[in-house]
């Protein structure tokens, strides 16, 4: 049974985010799944308790909302399948923590009404468009169908600007029923205000900081025996990371010495530029030195932790 939840015609958008935080949405469902090329777990729910205001994908979600409509008009002409817009953000009763917002709905005449979702991609990504869809946008189209109860979907894109392709999916009753389980464990970290399990994302390194702001003098602790595995990996990406930046360095330095002192060279399709710049910067060391009383008044002190590994 759908629930609506608010009419989002003219809704405020600072108000759609408040809306957005009392549930999961069908982009979220990849980020729960840990699948996500852009969005981790941890940083989903820390902007879903507040702890990070809501991300968009910069130009990509500005062209993709502005182009909507045309893809939905195009996929009309094409296949002669009138599509209602939906202008309400919708709940599922017996989950009501999935939400869900859609571009639209079509009819099917064996299915009956169907989900339709609307999407635009670069020209580099045509290939994901091939045979299938790309998986966060299954995940997405079945997490519709959970919500609503609906029994298939039709997703159109514009790829490029120049190529449009669209397909039918059907409802895949094992996928919803894996989205159900770990949605479901994902909002009870929400509820319970304690993060998913930390992973190598900013947003992890930013709650870390937040929780533990400072240390206390002098403490010391035995750490588990599974820190041993994790300091063996450490020390492994700190030695690749060290081999990989020479390797980077070796190769900038080679094609400094190739450019001497031209600003601009060009091999094939790229472009290498080494560029004189100047930068006014404050020269702290002086100031503090020759006007002591200003460089305390507006010294601003820093605190943060500093992490590191030796052996002893």
């Amino acid at each position: 049974m759908i629930q609506i939840v608010v009419n989002t015609e003219n809704l405020p958008y600072e108000e759609w985010l408040e809306y957005r935080k009392t549930g999961i949405g069908g982009s979220d469902a990849s980020v729960v799944c840990g699948i996500s090329r852009y969005k981790s777990p941890v940083e989903l729910w820390m902007e879903k308790t507040d702890r990070l205001p809501y991300q968009e994908s910069g130009e990509a979600a500005y062209w993709g909302s502005l182009l909507e409509e045309l893809v939905r008009t195009e996929f009309t002409k094409r296949t002669g399948i009138e599509v209602k817009t939906v202008k309400q953000l919708l709940r599922n009763e017996e989950n009501p923590f999935m939400q869900a917002n859609l571009d639209g709905i079509c009819e099917h005449p064996e299915l009956g009404t169907c989900i339709f979702e609307a999407k635009t991609a670069s020209a580099y990504k045509a290939a994901e468009w091939n045979d299938t869809i790309p998986d966060e946008y299954m995940l997405q189209i079945q997490h519709y169908m959970a919500v609503t109860g609906y029994k298939a979907a039709y997703i159109a894109v514009l790829i490029g600007g120049n190529t449009f392709r669209w397909k039918f999916i059907e409802r895949d009753e094992e996928i919803i029923s894996m989205l159900i389980e770990l949605e479901k464990n994902f909002w009870k970290h929400v509820q319970k205000d304690i993060p998913p399990k930390l992973d190598g994302s900013k947003a992890s390194a930013e709650f870390l900081a937040e929780r533990f702001p400072n240390s206390v003098s002098q403490s010391k602790i035995e750490l588990p025996e599974s820190a041993k595995k994790l300091i063996s990996e450490y020390n492994a990406a700190c030695k690749l990371l060290d081999e990989i930046t020479e390797k980077k360095q070796k190769s900038e330095n080679l094609l400094k010495e190739m450019l001497g002192e031209n600003e601009v060279g060009t091999s094939g399709n790229n472009v290498i530029t080494w560029k004189s710049m100047s930068q006014e910067r404050l020269d702290s060391k002086t100031l503090k030195a020759e006007h002591p009383n200003l460089y305390a008044k507006y010294a601003n002190k820093i605190s943060y932790r500093r992490f590191s590994i030796k052996a002893v």
